[in-house]
């Protein structure tokens, strides 16, 4: 029995095997320049988790000839980034360059990173971080100006055949429907790839599984081994955000299939409802506006049914409002104008009212002009600016 788990068994060894990076692998691609001008750069690898991050920053250490020393930001502390420096400093004696691969380094704190940057500087260490996070918020502005930053990208789902392709023939392991075992169908390898939402690992530890359980694999067997697959969404993270902006944009574009396909996606991975329905109760009013008459309405029941009902049940409840709100007409003029005011107000704070406009609680105030020509009707008005002189002729609204 082998105990090196298939996933690091099938890790790629040079750049020409890697899979699904072709934005930044292969003949022009910054990783693959990178080693043919054989100079270190020190690099943080962006994106989800099972993408390769760990496997490049291997395979280019490997290329440059250096030593490579890997730690976990999640493990490591003041006394492995000491050692990683006093190891770095004999390497260079040697002459040899140091390749340190800190992978998820958006876990270490600001201290702790800072603690890297005198050795970057000098280029004792050359650093590649790994991370699931955006690095503009999680790495400091320092360390960040002397690397660059690569995005890794997701897999294809052609990507993740070929992977669990290249495995399964070296586990001789045929592909095909019956016949003697060992064999995998071609719909068992089709739903494991579309199972991995993209991760090359998860597909390949769900193969893995799925051979310890039998040498006939179908869809059945796999279905078995992957068990129930969560969706990969954190609720403080990129998926976050990324998510919900495409529910309101799909929203404003009226695109009802978008729309219900992402708010499934947040109610599969236990977004809050209430989040949900806060943000469409946002969404009435800043894009429905006025064109919308009812929206605010709708998206305020929903939110108050929501909170009354819960789940399962709020889903319907969402997807009936979001239905609503994406074939509902938009407006923004009220949004634009009240952003208007806003600015106009910040510029102008000082600016005194009209004294016919101010309040003349005393004989003396109505004596100096205070309210002149008010009257308590409903929709009075005289023809004067209403506006400060400073700013008599400025347009906020625009129907």
């Amino acid at each position: 029995m082998n105990r090196i788990p298939l996933a690091e068994r099938m890790r790629p060894k040079k750049l020409e095997d890697v899979l699904g990076q072709d934005e930044i692998v292969g003949d022009g691609k910054i990783l693959t320049e990178i080693v043919k001008k054989g100079e270190p750069v020190n690099l943080i690898f962006w994106g989800p988790p099972g993408t390769g991050k760990t496997t490049l920053a291997r395979i280019l250490a490997h290329e440059f000839e250096a030593d490579f020393v890997e730690i976990s930001a999640v493990t490591a502390g003041k006394k492995d980034v000491e050692e990683v420096v006093e190891r770095a400093k004999l390497n260079w004696n040697l002459k040899t360059r140091t390749v340190l691969f800190v992978d998820e380094i958006h876990r270490f704190n600001k201290a702790q990173q800072d603690a890297f940057l005198p050795h970057v500087e000098s280029g004792l260490i050359t650093l590649i971080g790994a991370t699931t996070e955006n690095p503009s918020f999680e790495v400091i502005s320092p360390l960040l100006s002397r690397s660059r930053v690569v995005v890794v990208s997701p897999l294809s789902k052609a990507a993740i055949l070929e992977v669990l392709t290249r495995a399964v023939k070296s586990e001789n392991i045929a592909v095909k429907s019956k016949g003697n075992p060992p064999y995998i169908t071609v719909e068992a390898l089709d739903y494991l790839a579309e199972l991995s939402g993209g991760d090359a690992r998860s597909a390949l530890g769900d193969l893995e599984l799925a051979i310890s359980l039998s040498d006939k694999i179908t869809k059945d067997v796999v279905v078995e081994a992957a068990g129930k697959k969560l969706p990969g969404y954190d609720k403080k993270g990129d998926h976050h955000y990324d998510t919900i902006s495409a529910f309101i944009k799909s929203m404003r574009g009226s695109d009802v299939d978008a729309a219900l396909y992402y708010l499934a996606r947040m109610v599969l991975a236990g977004e809050d409802p209430k989040f949900i329905a806060r943000r469409m109760v946002i969404f009435a009013s800043e894009d429905s506006g006025l064109a919308g008459n009812g929206a605010l309405s709708l998206a305020t029941a929903c939110f108050q049914a929501v909170e009354r009902v819960g789940m399962p049940e709020s889903g319907l409840i969402l997807a009936h409002a979001v239905t609503a709100l994406c074939l509902s007409k938009k407006s923004r003029a009220t949004t634009d104008a009240w952003y208007t005011a806003l600015e106009i107000a910040r510029k102008t704070p000082n600016e005194p009212v009209p004294i016919w406009l101010r309040n003349a609680p005393t004989k003396l105030m109505r004596d100096l002009g205070y309210g002149a020509g008010q009257k308590w009707e409903s929709g009075f008005h005289l023809d004067k600016n209403y506006l400060p002189d400073a700013i008599k002729d400025t347009k906020i609204w625009k129907a």
